[in-house]
């Protein structure tokens, strides 16, 4: 994106919509469908991570239907995946289920008919609190189904190629000597320890022996069986390495993201779709991956897991979403801080959307308002109608077991009329922070303070104390202003952004005696 042209609302979405349309026409394919693909974790628990594939590509197709296309997300569930390895935390009777296809394993937690259909539940259902839309494809089902069997087909009858690609690309030598596919054995019903020999096409079907395999450095015994596995059923799948180009092909995919932990895979499959299934793979983004508090990559074996379920007790999904589309490129760090900051962002950016804060540089002004925009999905931007920062504070010192009503009373004194269901939700966020976890993190972001206002604050907190009445406070606020010549505009402006993050809100003084000015004193040092 240019300085001189703003593409679309001005954000990465645009500019990548924008390059989708640009390489479909150079292609010459059709304009009619512009589908966006993601993946739906099914062999563990899924994490932040694991949202974001799907809410950057659902944004992108935003973008696409904005620009007069037909766009629509499919998100695809890898559920003929095999359990490599038991997450942490999960009962050790999985064990007995290792290399076995997630959708034939039991549910831990009995309330779905699998394994694999309960942790993609897990995305799905925080998708649809999100408000994010998507054609859902099981793999289990499209291989049952024998929707992908031309694929299937045309990458077995190739296979000798597939291999040579995944050598030249990877220096991986498996597939010179077996077959990309997976057969699940009749016998053990594992589906990593069979090799695929030798494939019929008159009678589409695959010959296999289960001879074992080392997966992840752990060699797993094969039980010996030989057998044939049919491809227009469920009786096995395509190895990764070229099941993306099949599902490129079969379900017309024109833009699919990929963390460059698969970088390798996306290379190899890009070459299968165009050298064995002439189909040019979609457009492609490379992001970075989400690291835990420690900087370790979040994984859904490790237990480092941060669920949007997580997020969701202590922030709205718009937050969440605002966390996964403001920026794209570079590593990110996700621990429990983040939703208390970005829901103090999320305000930020709305009230630089509806014109409260004024943002000079026309390009990050429409960066800003743009990504806010494809946060509420294209649809109306609400202005804040309760600070975030206002109600935090409060929960911080309301009685406990009575937080909500005491929270409401001194809103309600402060002005905050007609109070609904989204600051009901505020509430929620805020006092479950503060049961679970207390001090919520200090706030961040840069205020410029003349050398006049910094006197005028360390005077400021020298006078006011605990014992002071809110109006008495109030009068202190004016005659600091009056003693250094400031604008009572300005300070006034200016001890908003420290304590509540806004440059407007209720009368201060009664503020400042509600949030406890022990605590306003140590947020003014802060800054100071």
């Amino acid at each position: 994106m240019s300085e001189e042209k703003i593409i679309g609302r001005g954000t990465w979405i645009d500019k990548v919509a924008y390059e989708v349309i640009e390489r479909e026409k150079r292609l010459g394919r059709s304009l009619d469908n512009l589908y966006t693909e993601s993946g739906l974790g099914a062999s563990g628990i899924p994490h932040v991570g694991s949202m974001a594939d799907a809410v950057r590509a659902y944004s992108v197709a935003l973008a696409l239907q904005d620009m007069g296309y037909n766009s629509r997300l499919i998100a695809f569930s890898d559920d003929m995946d095999g359990l490599r390895k038991v997450p942490e935390g999960l009962p050790s009777w999985l064990n007995e289920w290792l290399l076995k296809p997630v959708s034939e394993i039991p549910d831990p937690d009995g309330c779905h008919e699998s394994y694999g259909r309960h942790m993609s539940s897990i995305l799905e259902d925080a998708l649809e609190k999100a408000g994010i839309e998507y054609i859902h494809k099981s793999g289990y089902e499209m291989y049952k189904s024998g929707s992908m069997v031309e694929e299937i087909h045309e990458i077995l009858l190739n296979w000798r190629k597939v291999g040579e690609i995944i050598y030249e690309e990877t220096g991986q030598e498996k597939y010179l000597s077996r077959l990309p596919y997976h057969a699940k054995c009749k016998e053990c019903g594992r589906i990593y320890t069979t090799m695929a020999i030798e494939y019929d096409p008159t009678k589409k079907r695959v010959r296999y022996k289960c001879v074992g395999d080392e997966i992840r450095g752990k060699f797993y015994e094969g039980c010996g069986y030989e057998g044939y596995a049919y491809i227009d059923r469920a009786d096995g799948k395509l190895a990764w390495k070229s099941e993306f180009a099949a599902r490129w092909r079969n379900l017309d995919i024109r833009f699919e993201a990929y963390g460059k932990d698969i970088a390798d895979s996306v290379r190899v499959n890009d070459r299968i779709s165009r050298e064995i299934l002439g189909y040019e793979p979609p457009h492609h983004v490379r992001y970075e991956l989400f690291l835990d508090a420690t900087g370790r990559k979040i994984a859904k074996s490790r237990g480092n897991v941060f669920t949007p379920q997580v997020w969701y007790r202590y922030g709205s999904p718009e937050s969440l979403i605002l966390f996964l589309l403001k920026r794209f490129t570079g590593t990110r760090k996700v621990k429990l801080d983040t939703v208390v900051v970005m829901m103090r962002e999320l305000d930020y950016h709305r009230d630089v959307y509806h014109g409260k804060i004024k943002i000079e540089n026309p390009m990050k002004l429409a960066r800003m308002k743009g990504i806010v925009e494809y946060v509420y999905k294209l649809k109306h931007v609400p202005p804040v109608k309760v600070p975030y920062e206002i109600i935090l504070s409060l929960a911080e010192v309301a009685p406990e077991d009575r937080e909500r009503d005491f929270i409401i009373k001194r809103l309600e004194k402060y002005g905050y009329k007609d109070l609904d269901e989204e600051v009901e939700e505020l509430i929620r966020y805020a006092v479950n922070w503060v049961r679970d976890y207390g001090k919520p993190p200090s706030m961040e972001g840069e205020i410029h303070l003349t050398d006049e206002m910094r006197k005028a604050l360390n005077t400021l907190i020298s006078r006011i104390n605990e014992d002071m009445e809110g109006e008495e406070i109030q009068a202190v606020i004016f005659e600091t202003a009056r003693e250094y010549n400031i604008k009572y505009r300005e300070i006034f402006q200016t001890l908003y952004q420290i304590i509540i993050g806004t440059p407007k809100g209720p009368r201060l003084g009664p503020l400042i005696k509600d949030i406890g000015v022990e605590k306003v004193k140590e947020r003014i040092r802060g800054y100071l």
